[in-house]
């Protein structure tokens, strides 16, 4: 006797009409989300009232769309427009109606603003649920690819090199489309097209030399003070100046200073010390360490170190949230001047300074190579010795104990489970918006997770 197998007809149509909701389970998560979404007021959501032109899709749709997709690990345009025709759950909650991929990128590049709103509004319903509580806080930073190739990288004095080169080459086009219009040559096409293609490129490498001159600029700008500071405190302990000579900030750009001619906003940057070196943002979070785990601050910087991160972390807490009374970070934020922003504020800052061997080593704000030899004892600041002491005590032990299981965890949902990797926008402004959506998407996956959990 022949084996038995299900009879497989893709010919046959189906006759009676499809009811998708009979294809989702009440407790998926693609109904959490639209009802979610549907229940806030988003006032700044791009709606186009006159109603003229095509019709448009309803914006909170494509709000949710947006996010359940990310949630899942769909982030393309052209990626999610395919799962409105080949994912179930996506295909219902666009209504059987099947968005383009440009309509999609529009409307993504069209509501950044809206997506700090949606962030608030989530961590909201968060604590409607009971879910999202603001005692401990965890931050921690990590490194995501840019959408450009370290390749592309070029030095200031590189660019300059290439723009006298490029010139040459159009100049000597320019020669020999005079000697074929004499010679009656046809080849009138080639020429344009050679001379726009490097004409275009001149130009993006004179925008990246002025790139790398306005960053000079403002790096120098951001040292004068201190600069400033340093030279009133010599001249204030011995009445003029003496000893070595304070370095001022200079505003012109040193020739290795590099550029990306693809992401001008990136940077190259190692994730780890096995790691090579790539394009890359560091994406910095500020995580709920009392059991939700939801991410209550994003952003987005372009330094590879996180030493000068904190305060601004904590900044980014939305203000209807709350003030938390204890933040946690890993050494890579010993910083005192940060930490001391954040205590005037009221919040007890619990930081690693690492082990007594770095005192040794002068880690922390110590004295130069040169002079610690000289010195008899260890040489340690006021506040790293403060937190020392504090991190040894039994609440410092266990509140510390809390990061570990709190924001890293995070970034491993983010980058393993939703498979965000890469960014695919460019540009800081647009890349911290894309974080955010990110953010707003692990929340709700979150969100959903915990209620399920407790069903």
């Amino acid at each position: 006797m022949g084996a038995n197998f299900v009879n497989i007809d893709r010919n046959t149509p189906m006759l009676l009409p499809v009811d998708l909701r009979e294809w989702i389970p009440n407790e998926d998560m693609v109904n959490f989300v639209i009802e979610s979404i549907e229940g806030m007021e988003l006032k700044g959501l791009k709606i186009n009232h006159r109603g003229s032109g095509s019709k448009q899709y309803p914006p909170k749709m494509m709000l949710s769309l947006l996010i359940y997709c990310y949630s899942n690990g769909i982030f393309g345009s052209r990626r999610i427009e395919r799962a409105t025709y080949r994912d179930i759950a996506v295909r219902y909650l666009t209504g059987d109606t099947h968005p383009d991929h440009d309509t999609i990128a529009s409307f993504r590049r069209e509501n950044f603003e809206v997506l700090s709103e949606c962030f608030i509004k989530v961590l909201e319903l968060a604590k409607e649920m009971k879910i999202l509580k603001i005692g401990t806080l965890s931050t921690d930073g990590t490194k995501i690819r840019a959408n450009a190739s370290k390749n592309k990288n070029v030095t200031y004095a590189r660019a300059e090199e290439l723009i006298k080169q490029l010139e040459e080459e159009v100049r000597e086009r320019i020669m020999r489309a005079e000697e074929e219009d004499k010679n009656d040559t046809d080849n009138g096409h080639q020429l344009p097209e050679e001379l726009a293609r490097r004409e275009t490129l001149r130009k993006k490498l004179e925008e990246a030399r002025a790139k790398i001159e306005e960053r000079a600029r403002k790096r120098a700008e951001r040292e004068r003070e201190e600069y400033e500071k340093k030279v009133k405190s010599r001249e204030s302990r011995t009445g003029k100046h003496k000893g070595k000579k304070i370095k001022e900030p200079n505003a012109r750009p040193c020739e290795s200073e590099q550029i990306n001619l693809t992401d001008p906003d990136s940077r190259i940057m190692k994730k780890s010390k096995r790691d090579s070196y790539e394009q890359r943002y560091n994406a910095q979070a500020v995580v709920d360490a009392e059991g939700s785990q939801l991410i209550v601050g994003t952003r987005i910087t372009q330094c590879a170190s996180d030493r000068n991160e904190l305060e601004s972390n904590i900044r980014e807490i939305p203000d209807k949230i709350g003030l938390p009374e204890f933040v946690v970070g890993d050494n890579g934020y010993a910083n005192g001047e940060e930490i001391r922003k954040i205590e005037e504020k009221g919040i007890e800052v619990y930081v690693s300074v690492g082990k007594e061997a770095d005192y040794q080593r002068n880690k922390y704000d110590f004295c130069p190579e040169k002079r610690k030899k000289k010195a008899s004892y260890p040489f340690r600041k006021p506040w790293v010795t403060k937190m020392k002491q504090k991190m040894e005590t039994e609440q410092g032990k266990k509140i510390y104990s809390l990061r570990k299981r709190s924001v890293e965890p995070v970034f491993g949902v983010i980058k393993n489970v939703m498979g965000f990797r890469q960014f695919l926008l460019r540009g800081l402004d647009k890349v911290t918006a894309e974080w955010k959506l990110v953010s707003i998407a692990y929340n709700m996956k979150r969100l959903y997770n915990i209620k399920m959990a407790a069903i």
